[in-house]
Parts: structure tokens; sequence; C-alpha cells
């Protein structure tokens, strides 16, 4: 967990704040294999973190998940990553089998200890799965994660007992779990893009 008194301080990026951009692939349009999502606006969310990254000059890093089954095996249509985040060039792109992006290839903890980076701004799909499961992991290893919600999106789920939960509120449960328990900041895109302005590494 972070430090209370900086945890609930203003939001500051440093000059290296790294943009994980996690499974921002085709497959998730599937609506018949996922269901319903919330936050339509997600995708224009993330198109913005982007272009402040890239205004900045700091990096970029892609995830794409490979499944064994579903929209998102290698090879398919869905496995491919969507036009808006196919067009870039990150500065690292990681390929994955399972819910964090610290399990994958290249391994993400040891290119950020070698870049000396401690801050990641962490967006894509799907809120309360790989996004959570990546900012807990961060938030244990010692990073300064950050969670800007609107630029991330989940889908209805069905519980044990046979109960759908709206994507909504379980992303809302993320959010409070992730601010509540100190595992990352949850904050706007808005905020995290005025950040960036405010300490952009390029004039």
């Amino acid at each position: 967990m972070t430090n209370t008194d900086a945890f609930d301080a203003p939001l500051t990026l440093d000059p290296d704040a790294v943009l994980l951009l996690i499974d921002v692939q085709r497959g998730f349009e599937d609506r018949d294999f996922w269901g319903p999502r919330d936050n339509p606006e997600a995708e224009q969310r993330m198109a913005e973190l982007i272009t402040a990254w890239q205004a900045t000059g700091r990096p970029i890093v892609t995830v794409q998940h490979a499944s064994r089954v579903g929209p998102l095996v290698e090879g398919t249509p869905g496995h491919a990553l969507k036009d808006f985040v196919a067009g870039i060039t990150p500065d690292l792109h990681i390929t994955k089998t399972v819910n964090s992006a610290f399990y994958g290839t290249p391994d993400l903890h040891a290119w950020l200890r070698e870049r000396g980076s401690r801050q990641l701004v962490i967006t894509g799909i799907i809120t309360n799965v790989c996004n959570e499961t990546t900012a807990r992991m961060a938030g244990n290893l010692g990073y300064d994660a950050i969670f800007p919600t609107d630029a991330m999106h989940s889908f209805d789920m069905t519980g044990p007992d046979g109960t759908t939960v709206p994507a909504a509120e379980l992303a809302r449960a993320t959010a409070t779990t992730l601010h509540a328990m100190r595992f990352a900041k949850v904050v706007t895109t808005r905020t995290v893009v005025d950040a960036a302005e405010k300490t952009a590494v390029r004039a």
C-alpha cells in the first residue's frame, strides 16, 4: 500500500509516468460472447490519454491477451488491437495469457525497474478483471498506480447464485476496493490529462 498522505494528495505525474493500455482488442466487441458493457465513452477517453502521452513524450506500453478459447484467440480477428491503439508505436508491447500485465512477455516489472519508472496509469479492458488485477499487483510491488475509471469498461457478469451484476456496479466495486485499500489512486481521465500537461516532458 502507498503512503496515505501521498495517496490523498492532488495528482502529479512523473516525466516518465507509463501509460499502460491493457487488452484494447477487437474481440471485446463481440456482444454475443461478452454481453452488455458499461461506459460507451471508454475508448474515447483512452484515445485522449494516448494523445496526452504522445504530446508530452511519456512512455506507452500496450498489452495484448491471447486466450485459449473465445474471441481473443491468437490468430483470429478478435485478437488484434483496436485501430486507435494498433496505430501507435509503443515503447514496449507485452503479450500475456493470464489476467495480470505483470505476468507476460517481456517482463513488465523488469522493464520498469530498468527504466527506474515508478508510476503506472492503468487503462484498457476489462475494469474488474485484467485492469484491477494489474493495479493490485502494481500496488503490492510498490508502484504508484493511477486508475482512471472512465478510460476503461466492464461487462455484466453472473455470480455463483445466478444473479447477474451490471457492469457499472462491478466497475464501482473495483474503484471502491482499489481506493479504500490504497492499491491505486482512482481518478478521471481529465485529471490525468491535466496533470500530464502541467508536467510536460516536451515543450
